[in-house]
C-alpha cells in the first residue's frame, strides 16, 4: 500500500518541501509540500524528479576497492581495511600535506557534508583543502569576511518587503538561487513587481529572469566590478548616498570617494559597453526607491574582479541605506547559528596565512584553488599531494584544464572517492564509498539555513529504512575520520560524543552561552536523538538563538517559521575594530588593477556560462527525466555574430581558449548579446570507465577545457569561468 513521506529537496539551493509518494522502498512520485513553512507547495522539475534521482540504477551500492589496476565490489570492512592501511603510512612517510582534501557541490546539500569534513582536516592535519567554493562563490566570502570579519556574514536580499530589486550576473528563474536561499524565486519576482515594485536584471544573456524584468542592461561580460564602481562613484558624487543607521558601525566612508574617483559613468561606459546616461539613471532609481536590494551572483563571482565586484555589491546598499535593513539587505539567523553576544571587536579575517607549493597561491578561507590541484599533484618536491579524499566532487569536470586533472590523478599513489556514481573523477579511485540514496538520509540545511530570505527550520528523518548491505553517510565518513587517522575499528559514534562533550565543555565555559555555567555531563545525558548526528543536531539547536530542540522539529514536520530576517547590527560583526571596515586594505590595493581595465582594449569575443533549470550538478544529467529540452549542451551566438563567422544553427564550430579546443553544436539566438557566446557546465561526460549511462549517450563538451587554470581573481583564488575570450570557427 502506497504512503506518503515528508522531505526537504536536497537538489539546489532552494530547499523547498516535497511529499513523496513510496511504494515498498521506492519513491513513486514526489510534489510540492502545501503545508512547509516556507516554500508553499511550490517544486521544480528537480524536485518532480526525486524519485527517478533517488532510484537511479547507476547509483553504486556497494563500496569499490581497486584490485589488480580495477575497480571490484568489495565489503564495507575491505574498503575501510584498505583506507586504513594506505593513509596513516603515507602520512607517516610524507608527512600530513601530502593528503589533499577536494569538497564538492553537493556536501553542502548533506547532513554529513556539514557535520564531519572539519573533523576530517583535522586528523589528516593538512592544510591541502579544495571545494567548489573558488569555482563559484569564494569572492563573496572574501569580500564579506573582509568588509564584517566573518566569511559567513553574508547579507541576502529581503526579497518578500524591498521595493527595488537589483541583480547582476543572477538567474534564480533557472538556478532557484544561490547564496540566496528562496523556494519560488520566480514567484517572488513576480510579487515583486505586482506590488509596484522595480526589477532590474544586468546580465549579457536575455535569461528567463531577465525576461520578467523591467529592465535588463546587457553590458560586456567581465565589466560587473566596472559598473558598480560607476554607481557608487555616482551616488557619492551627486550627493545621492544616504547609508543612515549603518553610518554609525561603518569606517572608511570619508575615504570611499576619492578611491572611486576614476570611476566616472563616462570612464567606465565604453568598457562596459553601456552609456553613462544609462549607468547615471540607474544609480538614481536605485538612491531614489524607498528600499532596494543589489544582490550579485555567480556571473559577477567568477570573473577577472570578482571579489571587488562582490564587495562593491555591499558597497552600494551600504551607501543607499539599504544594508541591515527591512526591505534591503539583511544577515539572516538560523536556528544553528550561535546565540547572540554583545557586540565587540573579533579576531576579523586574513587572506594569505600560508601558500600553495607550487605557484604560491594564497589561501583563502583555509582553502586553495581548486584550479591549482593539478600541479600540486603532479610537481614533484617535498609536500607533493600524493593522495587525494574526495568527497561528493568531480572537479575532472568543474575545475579548469580537466584533461590535465584527469591525468594528474591517474599518477596518486592513493584516492578516496565518497560519491554514489562512478563519474568522471571517481573513476581514478582507489576506494569508492557510496552513499545511500537521499530518501535514506535525514536532512537538515546547516547551510543553506544561513542565506535564507525568511528564518524558519525543518528537519527530514529518512523516508525509507536504510536497505540492506548500505551505510547511513554519517557514518561512511566518520569511519571514513577513524581510518585516515590510525583508529581504524573505534565505534563511529565515538567520535561524535567527542564532538559533543568538547562542545558543551565550551558552552559551559563561555559567559555568553545559554549554558553557562551548567554541567556538561549532564547536559549530554538531556541530548535527545537516535544517532549520533542527531544528538549533534540536537545540541546545536539547543545552543542557537531560539531556544529549540530536535524533539520540537520532529513534532512540526511541515517545519517552524521563526519570522522575517530583522536587523543584526552591530551584533554580527567580526572585524578587529567592532565595525564595518568599508575599504580594507586588500580591496584598496587591488582597485588599481581595476583602474588598469579602463584603458585595456576588449576581446572581439568573449564566453559566458549558463544553468539550465533542470540541471545543477554533473550527475543530473544522468536522468532522463532531467536531459532534454532546453537542457542541452549548445554553443549559443548571436545572429549577427554567426553572420560574420559563417556559422549556421545546428551546425558545428570550434571554439579555441587558453586551454585548448572544442567541437560544439551551434544554436544561433538573440539571448545572447553581441561579441558573447555561451556554453553550459558540467557537460564532457566521454571518459571511459565511468558508470553513467544516460549522460554517456549525449556526453556534450566540457567547457571549462578552455581554461588552462591560469586566470584567476587574486583576491580570492577563483577560476575565471565568465567573460574570457575565446575564438570561433565553423566546422563542415
Amino acid at each position: 500500500m502506497p504512503r506518503t513521506a515528508l522531505r526537504v529537496c536536497p537538489l539546489c539551493e532552494a530547499t523547498c518541501g516535497l511529499t513523496l509518494t513510496i511504494d515498498g522502498s521506492a519513491v513513486t512520485g514526489a510534489r510540492g509540500d502545501r503545508d512547509d513553512v516556507f516554500s508553499r507547495g511550490f517544486i521544480c522539475p528537480k524536485g518532480a524528479a526525486f524519485g527517478a534521482v533517488d532510484g537511479d540504477p547507476d547509483r553504486l551500492r556497494t563500496p569499490l576497492v581497486r584490485r589488480a589496476g580495477r575497480l571490484r565490489e568489495a565489503t564495507w570492512e575491505e574498503a575501510y581495511e584498505a583506507i586504513a592501511a594506505a593513509v596513516p603510512a603515507l602520512v607517516r612517510e610524507h608527512g600530513p600535506q601530502s593528503v589533499g582534501v577536494v569538497l564538492g557541490n553537493p556536501n553542502t546539500h548533506t547532513m554529513a557534508g556539514a557535520l564531519y569534513p572539519p573533523l576530517l582536516l583535522k586528523a589528516l592535519g593538512t592544510r591541502n583543502l579544495f571545494t567548489a567554493s573558488t569555482l563559484d562563490q569564494m569572492p563573496k566570502h572574501v569580500s564579506s569576511g573582509l568588509l564584517f570579519g566573518d566569511p559567513f556574514a553574508i547579507p541576502v536580499p529581503d526579497l518578500d518587503r524591498t521595493d527595488f530589486l537589483l541583480l547582476l550576473g543572477a538567474n534564480p528563474v533557472e538556478s532557484n538561487g544561490s547564496l540566496c536561499t528562496a523556494p519560488d524565486f520566480p514567484g517572488r519576482l513576480k510579487a515583486l513587481r505586482a506590488r509596484g515594485g522595480t526589477l532590474v536584471v544586468v546580465d549579457p544573456r536575455r535569461t528567463r529572469t531577465a525576461r520578467l524584468a523591467d529592465l535588463h542592461l546587457s553590458p560586456r561580460p567581465g565589466s560587473d566590478a566596472l559598473l558598480l564602481a560607476a554607481l557608487a562613484h555616482t551616488l557619492l558624487e551627486e550627493k545621492l548616498a544616504a547609508p543612515g543607521e549603518t553610518a554609525q558601525w561603518t569606517e572608511g566612508l570619508g575615504e570611499l570617494g576619492a578611491a572611486l574617483a576614476s570611476f566616472t559613468p563616462e570612464a567606465v561606459a565604453p568598457a562596459c559597453d553601456l552609456t553613462a546616461g544609462e549607468i547615471r539613471a540607474l544609480a538614481r532609481e536605485l538612491a531614489a526607491a524607498p528600499t532596494a536590494a543589489v544582490y550579485g551572483r555567480i556571473g559577477s563571482c567568477t570573473t577577472e574582479y570578482g571579489t571587488l565586484a562582490s564587495w562593491l555589491v555591499d558597497v552600494l546598499n551600504i551607501l543607499t541605506g539599504n544594508l541591515d535593513r527591512p526591505g534591503g539587505v539583511l544577515f539572516p539567523l538560523s536556528a544553528t547559528d550561535h546565540a547572540p553576544r554583545p557586540a565587540g571587536p573579533g579576531k576579523g579575517f586574513a587572506l594569505g596565512r600560508w601558500r600553495s607549493r607550487v605557484s604560491g597561491h594564497p589561501e583563502a578561507k583555509s582553502e586553495l584553488p581548486t584550479a591549482a590541484l593539478a600541479e600540486e599533484i603532479e610537481t614533484p618536491g617535498e609536500g607533493r599531494i600524493r593522495a587525494l579524499i574526495a568527497i561528493a566532487a568531480n572537479p575532472v569536470l568543474s575545475a579548469p584544464d580537466g584533461r590535465r586533472l584527469d591525468a594528474a590523478l591517474s599518477g596518486l599513489d592513493f584516492m578516496i572517492s565518497i560519491d554514489p556514481y562512478l563519474n568522471e573523477t571517481a573513476r581514478h579511485a582507489h576506494v569508492v564509498l557510496p552513499p545511500p540514496p537521499p530518501a535514506q538520509s535525514a536532512h537538515f540545511d546547516f547551510a543553506f539555513n544561513a542565506f535564507a530570505v525568511r528564518n524558519q527550520v525543518r528537519y527530514s528523518p529518512p523516508a525509507i529504512p536504510l536497505e540492506e548491505g548500505r551505510m547511513d553517510e554519517c557514518e561512511i565518513h566518520a569511519r571514513l575520520i577513524l581510518a585516515v587517522s590510525g583508529q581504524h575499528g573505534a565505534p563511529p559514534r565515538a567520535l561524535d560524543e567527542r564532538v559533543i562533550a568538547d562542545t558543551l565543555a565550551r558552552a559551559a565555559a563561555d559567559p555568553h552561552s545559554p549554558l553557562h555555567g551548567s554541567d556538561p555531563h549532564a547536559q549530554a545525558r538531556t541530548l535527545s536523538g537516535r544517532t549520533g548526528p542527531e544528538r549533534r543536531l540536537d545540541m546545536m539547536l539547543r545552543l542557537g538563538p531560539y531556544d529549540l530542540s530536535l524533539d520540537a522539529l520532529k513534532q512540526a514536520p511541515h517545519g517552524i517559521d521563526l519570522g522575517p530576517l530583522g536587523p543584526r547590527l552591530p551584533g554580527v560583526l567580526k572585524t578587529r575594530s567592532g565595525r564595518i571596515e568599508l575599504l580594507p586594505d586588500p580591496i584598496a590595493a587591488e582597485l588599481p588593477r581595476l583602474r588598469a581595465a579602463l584603458a585595456e582594449r576588449p576581446a572581439a569575443l568573449v564566453l559566458v556560462g549558463r544553468r539550465h533549470l533542470r540541471s545543477n550538478n554533473s550527475w543530473l544529467h544522468n536522468v532522463p527525466a532531467l536531459t532534454g529540452g532546453s537542457n542541452r549542451c549548445t554553443l549559443q551566438v548571436h545572429p549577427a555574430d554567426a553572420g560574420r563567422l559563417g556559422l549556421a544553427d545546428g551546425g558545428r564550430a570550434r571554439i579555441t581558449a587558453d586551454g585548448g579546443s572544442l567541437e560544439v553544436p551551434v544554436e544561433v539566438t538573440e539571448a545572447v548579446r553581441r561579441g558573447v557566446v555561451s556554453l553550459p557546465h558540467g557537460w564532457g561526460h566521454d571518459r571511459a570507465g565511468s558508470r553513467l549511462s544516460v549522460a554517456s549517450l549525449e556526453p556534450g563538451a566540457n567547457v571549462n577545457q578552455l581554461l588552462d587554470g591560469t586566470r584567476l581573481d587574486p583576491l580570492s583564488g577563483t577560476a575565471v569561468l565568465n567573460g574570457f575570450p575565446v575564438e570561433l570557427a565553423p566546422l563542415p
